[in-house]
């Protein structure tokens, strides 16, 4: 996963001195390839010690590891892939449609390189051999709940999606070994959510979470961890932009089971073949 990426995903959950360590690392990884680590602290204005917790908490042993992966992300990562197109009043309709396809675009590539094969891979074996699956999120989160439910019920499989926090935490309760739990919050903080992943972990069932990257309530206790692009609040769309992310990584789910499921693709082909039936009688 580029160091950008990872940088960008968390920026909003980051203190005053890592934000500008993260600000100088975006604007200008150039400098900072020929920086030690005690002269990228003078440069920024933090303590060494800042700089180091900064590289582990991406994810680095330490400094040196970090700027190999800003070299690294400077050799294959291309500057468009930054969030962009923000959307303002006076915009006419051509100009909105040209940033939203542009925003829409970045979140999905940012998604993607989130998130490694391994988990999603991982995700659709669990989902595959759950019992009994409870999709919960809630506002557009449910939204993207909902149809992911509708997927995998085509697929044969026993998928749960319940909008309200109260329906999904009672469904939780009911759980134990061998079903799962879908938690989708783009914070990874959802109070509701939290409480529902809580409750299936203590009836001793799995699950996955599709949250924003890094650290969070509901990630932090998830047996697989799937990441989306979080919107900043100064730019938010009605959760547009979150939505889409969070739809990109649900297909691919959705697609990658298909494929490895000869019942599942059956069960689809079956209820294709019913409701072209019945919409042609």
């Amino acid at each position: 996963m580029s160091t950008f990426t990872k940088i960008r995903a968390i920026k909003n959950s980051l203190s005053a001195s890592e934000l500008k360590l993260a600000n100088f690392t975006l604007s200008s990884a150039n400098a900072l390839r020929e920086l030690s680590s005690q002269e990228l602290a003078k440069v920024v204005g933090v303590s060494q010690s800042s700089v180091v917790k900064f590289a582990q908490k991406l994810g680095y042993k330490g400094y040196p590891a970090f700027k190999l992966g800003v070299i690294d992300a400077l050799n294959g990562e291309a500057s468009d892939n930054k969030l962009t197109g923000k959307i303002t009043l006076s915009d006419d309709l051509n100009q909105i449609a040209d940033k939203l396809l542009s925003s829409k675009h970045a979140v999905l590539n940012e998604t993607k390189h989130l998130n490694d094969p391994q988990p999603i891979s991982k995700a659709v074996e669990i989902i595959k051999s759950a019992r009994r699956i409870l999709i919960c999120g809630l506002g557009g989160s449910a939204l993207v709940g909902k149809d992911f439910s509708y997927k995998l019920q085509k697929l044969g499989l026993f998928a749960i999606e319940e909008p309200d926090g109260h329906a999904q935490l009672a469904i939780a309760s009911t759980f134990g070994k061998g079903d799962l739990v879908f938690a989708i919050s783009e914070s990874g903080s959802t109070k509701e959510v939290v409480r529902v992943v809580n409750q299936a972990k203590e009836n001793g069932s799995q699950v996955i979470s599709l949250t924003r990257f890094g650290s969070t309530p509901i990630s932090d206790l998830a047996d697989v961890k799937l990441f989306s692009v979080a919107e900043e609040e100064a730019t938010r769309l009605s959760s547009i932009l979150a939505r889409t992310a969070q739809e990109f990584i649900i297909d691919m789910v959705f697609i990658a089971i298909t494929q490895s499921s000869r019942q599942g693709r059956q069960y689809l082909e079956k209820t294709r073949t019913v409701v072209g039936e019945f919409r042609d009688s």
